[in-house]
């Protein structure tokens, strides 16, 4: 009498590849940097043909920014159930206590958390690098996670506008520029420490100017 089996479910299959593609790139471009991570290698690390890859990505470009978009949003998940993950923090509405000052320097507090995480630091270093000369790549990196990111601040300064804390003039847009630029700058150009001394005096010096008060 024949016993009945289970199909091979394809789609479960398929995405312990995709995990494993994801977990290989990510891991290779920390030990080897950018350069020297290449389709072969993320393949043989996750135990798929090259051709499995090139199936559902076309460079090697396109595998990291999925991997690390999707690292992005597992540590949001664990960030909303209250398991850490600093990383996901800024995914969320930046806290309106109506002091707008701590408030900015609670989440830039925690993008320094993020920027000195191992597991996120060698994959957004080398997405920002490449995004530089891979124009296309370089947009869907700033509209897939950068700019969820930006529209926070907007938002908080918004807020901070009806409140009467920021003058009703203001660009939202320009004027977040003046505390995270300056932090992306010096984290991808090596200029100095990055901390949360530093990201505080960011947000002092953008709310207050420099003439004396």
């Amino acid at each position: 009498m024949a016993q009945n089996q289970t199909a091979p479910d394809a789609t479960r299959r398929s995405e312990r590849s995709r995990r494993a593609i994801y977990d290989a790139a990510l891991a290779l471009v920390a030990e080897v940097g950018y350069p020297k991570t290449t389709i072969e290698g993320i393949a043989s690390r996750a135990g798929v043909g090259k051709q499995t890859i090139y199936r559902w990505w076309p460079s090697k470009a396109d595998v990291l920014l999925e991997a690390f978009l999707d690292l992005s949003d597992q540590a949001a998940e664990e960030a909303a159930r209250g398991q850490g993950g600093t990383a996901g923090q800024r995914q969320y509405a930046i806290p309106d206590t109506g002091d707008l000052a701590a408030d900015l320097k609670l989440v830039l507090r925690a993008t320094v958390d993020e920027l000195r995480d191992p597991a996120f630091e060698a994959p957004s270093r080398a997405l920002a690098a490449e995004g530089v000369v891979n124009e296309e790549l370089g947009r869907r990196f700033v509209a897939r996670l950068l700019e969820p990111q930006l529209r926070l601040y907007v938002d908080r300064l918004r807020s901070a506008q009806e409140a009467g804390d920021v003058r009703p003039d203001i660009d939202p847009r320009i004027a977040l520029e003046l505390f995270v630029s300056p932090l992306a700058q010096r984290w991808l150009q090596h200029t100095g420490p990055i901390g949360y001394d530093y990201t505080d005096t960011l947000v002092e010096y953008a709310l207050y100017g420099l003439a004396p008060r």
